[in-house]
């Protein structure tokens, strides 16, 4: 393949608009500046950020909301002009005395769902992007021709460049610029970050954003993904083709911090624990987050074909020892500085089995467990080396794994059920286990042809679709289409777990496990026993969750570590110790004495914002919150029968009534009306402990105790009856 050189790159970089300004150091955790770019003219503008907008939104998710808010009204379109993508890492994100500080935060109008979406990634990005002067990037407007955007935090300048020959898929876009803007050095090539989405987010709504870092050790270009609900999309239709900022000072001082006592106090705490326990529980270090795959199929809650079963013989074939066995282990694995954890895995020198690159040999990052759940059992494909062609595909393509690893199995069993047939498909066979089928619906879709595209534009798409082409049952596409909100089911089977369909459901962005995982408080430990219960731990995690998206800062480290203090603790499942690490990178930070309800108080906010400006945007309220049966109970004669003495005793000692001589399908019904009727009840009980109507809506009274009652915010809740 001929690619530019980095000097016919620099001959074709012609300048459009150069910005210049002027450099300042962080204080406090902030740049207390925001960046706004507008494509359809090319002017840029700086904007400050007041102490009343740290006090109300924090940083990161926060900001970017916030931001959004200001900058669309409630009759936008995700393609519409006036849309933003805007990104932002956080107030902590960036120092490197405790691990997982690197993360970045992107909020947008979602392609996929049409509501507000955020989505979150690792890599260099945010951090350099503060260092730069910059706690948020907004960018809205479409620019006339394919460009990159080029924020040099050392020289204090910013420029839109036209990009003509610059590739679009990121294994090959993030080297050219990589090298062009970094030079030849690893010091150089540190300093640069490169956000990108790949060719199939030129056709479908399902694409991320790739988030690079160099990787002096292995001298590979990592990237990780801030993949969820289209936000890649959402770039390439601005004729974006990169996002690149360049920072060379990065330090552990950077972050012009109030006292770094209490900030190294918490990281010697942490890093001594990972270090004295990681390879005894988890071993992130060595299996990363695929160690969940043998867990999942233990518990019966990993998906398999289309989430109809929760387990599978085959499942070793890809467990966490599998990639244990094929991960490069050359150098460190963190995707930000001093992250210790050293979970960003990868497996070198894969040659390519399909596509425009097939033969060339390629390192892929990960794989994850939700991409191996997705896209391996969830499709019964139990390959290695198909799971390593299908990640590397969906990371250079730019298309999340969760959303099409649910859209290709929900194609899967359509055709098994006669919905689909060759004719309708193209020729393709889609069946259990196809893995070249799987690789031609991903390169259809990078290529924006056949019926991959029709896959790739996800589940919701698909169920009307097939209801009105093909005239398939809408109830049955409705009860298997695994996705809520437009937005895909990450990899968990929650049938067992009520407070989990709940995590699931009343997500405000889409049923993503970032928000609430309480399976196993709920299903195997049996923590969460009445819908108080329930309904405060619905409270609690999710609030809980978010504050982390303020921040910059990866969840890993909160629970995948457990201290020895854990034993005696009132509520372990908070992991009380590593909440008061956070209280001290945040007082160390600031200056100012922090307690846990102060870190609960900034995330309440934010997150009864996000549901107020979904609200706003025609989303945000019951009717949205209810997720397909099959995500609460058997759906199909299979799935009862796949756990028949499970959902029998159920019945005789759970609803009270005895199956003895029902049909499979009147047992079915039985259970349905039960379930569902658990369900309505555990959202009236979490509505009211959040402070929200019936309708989901927060109240006024919730707006006004928390600060965040501004009259358009005030006016859009007493419209939902608030």
């Amino acid at each position: 393949m001929n690619l530019a050189t980095v000097t016919q790159l620099q001959q074709s970089h012609h300048v459009i608009k150069e910005f210049k300004y002027a450099l300042q150091p962080v204080v406090h955790g902030y740049a207390n500046r925001t960046l706004h770019i507008q494509l359809d003219t090319n002017n840029m503008t700086i904007k400050p950020v007041d102490q009343k907008m740290k006090d109300t939104f924090t940083g990161g998710k926060g900001f970017c909301l916030w931001l959004l808010w200001n900058a669309i009204s409630k009759d936008v379109k995700w393609n519409d002009n006036q849309n933003e993508l805007v990104i932002a890492g956080g107030p902590i994100g960036g120092i490197t005395a405790y691990p997982g500080s690197g993360k970045c935060t992107v909020v947008t109008l979602s392609p996929l769902t049409k509501s507000i979406i955020d989505s979150n990634g690792g890599g260099y990005f945010g951090p350099l992007l503060k260092f730069s002067g910059f706690d948020a990037l907004e960018i809205q407007g479409k620019a006339k021709e394919d460009v990159v955007i080029l924020i040099d935090g050392d020289t204090g300048t910013v420029k839109i460049e036209a990009a003509p020959l610059d590739e679009v898929n990121t294994h090959l876009l993030s080297k050219q610029l990589t090298d062009l803007y970094g030079g030849d050095t690893d010091k150089g090539r540190r300093a640069i970050s490169v956000l990108s989405a790949g060719q199939a987010a030129e056709h479908i709504p399902m694409c991320g954003l790739n988030i690079s870092y160099w990787d002096p050790r292995r001298q590979e270009i990592r990237i990780k993904q801030a993949a969820r609900g289209g936000v890649g999309t959402v770039l390439r239709d601005k004729h974006i083709k990169a996002i690149v900022v360049k920072y060379s000072e990065a330090g552990g001082d950077s972050n012009g911090v109030a006292n770094m006592d209490l900030i190294r106090a918490a990281g010697k705490r942490i890093n001594k624990e990972i270090a004295d326990f990681d390879a005894s529980q988890n071993d992130m270090r060595h299996y990363g987050t695929p160690y969940l795959i043998e867990i999942m199929n233990r518990f019966n809650i990993l998906p398999v074909q289309n989430f109809r079963f929760g387990s599978d013989p085959e499942a070793s074939k890809i467990n966490g020892e599998v990639w244990k066995s094929m991960f490069d282990f050359r150098g460190p694995d963190g995707c930000w500085y001093g992250c210790s954890l050293q979970c960003a895995h990868g497996v070198p020198h894969y040659h390519l089995q399909s596509g425009p690159y097939k033969g060339e040999a390629v390192f892929v990052d990960g794989p994850e467990y939700e991409s191996l759940g997705a896209l391996g059992s969830n499709l019964g494909i139990f390959d290695p080396p198909a799971m390593l062609e299908l990640c590397f595909y969906c990371d250079t393509y730019g298309i999340d794994t969760i959303s099409v690893g649910n859209s290709i199995a929900f194609a899967f069993e359509c055709y098994e059920k006669g919905i689909l047939d060759k004719q309708k498909t193209g020729g393709l066979e889609l069946t259990w286990g196809n893995a070249p089928v799987a690789f031609e619906l991903l390169h259809q879709m990078a290529r924006g042809e056949g019926f991959g595209v029709t896959v790739g534009q996800g589940v919701r798409a698909m169920k009307a679709l097939f209801i009105e082409k093909y005239g398939a049952d809408p109830q049955m596409l409705q009860d298997m289409g695994m996705e809520i909100k437009g937005l895909e089911i990450s990899e968990y089977i929650s049938r067992e777990s009520l407070a989990q369909q709940g995590g699931y459901s009343m997500a405000t962005k889409g049923p993503q496990h970032d928000e609430a995982w309480l399976i196993f408080m709920d299903m195997v430990h049996k923590q969460l026993p009445t819908f108080e219960a329930k309904a405060e731990a619905l409270h609690y995690f999710p609030i809980w969750r978010t504050w982390f998206s303020l921040h910059g800062l990866c969840k890993l480290i909160w629970n995948d570590i457990i201290p020895v203090s854990n034993k005696t603790a009132k509520e372990p499942a908070k992991i009380p110790e590593h909440v008061e690490n956070y209280c001290w990178l945040f007082e160390g930070l600031t200056g100012k004495k922090t307690s846990p309800e102060d870190l609960m108080w900034q995330s309440e906010k934010v997150y009864n914002f996000q549901r107020l400006f979904s609200a706003r945007m025609g989303y945000g309220t019951r009717q949205h919150d209810y997720p397909p049966y099959r995500l609460i109970g058997p759906a199909t004669v299979e799935e009862y029968e796949n756990l028949t003495e499970r959902y029998d005793t159920q019945l005789r000692e759970v609803i009270g009534i005895n199956p003895e001589g029902k049909s499979i399908q009147e047992k079915i019904f039985l259970t349905r009306q039960y379930r569902e009727a658990q369900y309505e009840k555990l959202m009236d009980a979490v509505y009211l402990r959040r402070g929200w109507n019936k309708d989901g809506v927060p109240t006024q009274e919730t707006l006004k105790r928390l600060g965040i009652d501004m009259p358009e915010a005030l006016a859009v809740s007493a419209a939902h009856g608030g």
